[in-house]
């Protein structure tokens, strides 16, 4: 009995190595940060429509790709450089694109339960820009900024790059990894099938005068 128990703790060891977090570069978290009221340069509005967050899950037997909706938000341009912003996520959108049919329902709805999201007791999610910093080249930034998740709030920096910038329009990408227990989405997965500690996001915004 003891040999299978060890057996067994050695599997599930394996397992949990096999279960690799997606592709990206991880986000670097801290404590949040205090905001700001003032603003700098140009307000543009977020274009939810033309928006787009996607995420990534690995586990280990595979993965899994959805999108969770740009609900609102806005961008401070000055002099083409962006200065500061808020976007608002409706996490009650958040669903599977790679499944179809009762896979794909089942899924979704686990994402919304407490197991995840708990989309009920938590319908958005946020991120307020704290800082943003030049990087390697002039499309390059690196953004800091407040992410709140099932009302907790971490301060996460990740590198970003411009698209376009101009008085009237901006268009932006970023793509990054978080450390998903930092917001309280703890399921570990089945036991034969483990879920990677970290979800990817790439992001895609367009803000509009």
């Amino acid at each position: 009995m003891k040999k299978i128990t060890l057996l067994s703790a050695i599997a599930a060891l394996v397992l949990a190595s096999c279960a690799g977090n997606p592709e990206g570069k991880k986000a670097e978290t801290k404590d949040s940060v205090a905001t700001t009221n003032e603003v700098v340069g140009t307000g543009l509005t977020i274009d939810a429509a033309s928006s787009k967050v996607v995420w990534t899950g690995t586990k280990v037997t595979g993965k899994h790709t959805g999108t969770v909706a740009v609900k609102s938000g806005s961008l401070n341009v000055d002099q083409g450089v962006l200065t500061g912003g808020n976007i608002v996520l409706d996490m009650t959108t958040i669903g599977s694109t790679d499944l179809e049919g009762d896979t794909k329902g089942k899924l979704d709805g686990h994402l919304k339960s407490e197991d995840f999201f708990a989309v009920e007791a938590f319908p958005e999610a946020s991120f307020t820009i704290t800082e943003v910093k030049a990087g390697a080249t002039p499309a390059d930034l690196v953004v800091a900024g407040n992410l709140v998740i099932k009302g907790i709030s971490k301060n996460i920096t990740f590198d970003a790059k411009v698209a376009e910038s101009t008085a009237t329009d901006f268009k932006a990408t970023a793509n990054f990894n978080i450390t998903r227990a930092d917001w309280g989405v703890n399921y570990t997965g089945k036991a034969d099938d483990l879920i990677s500690k970290e979800i990817n996001f790439d992001v895609n915004l367009v803000a509009k005068k």
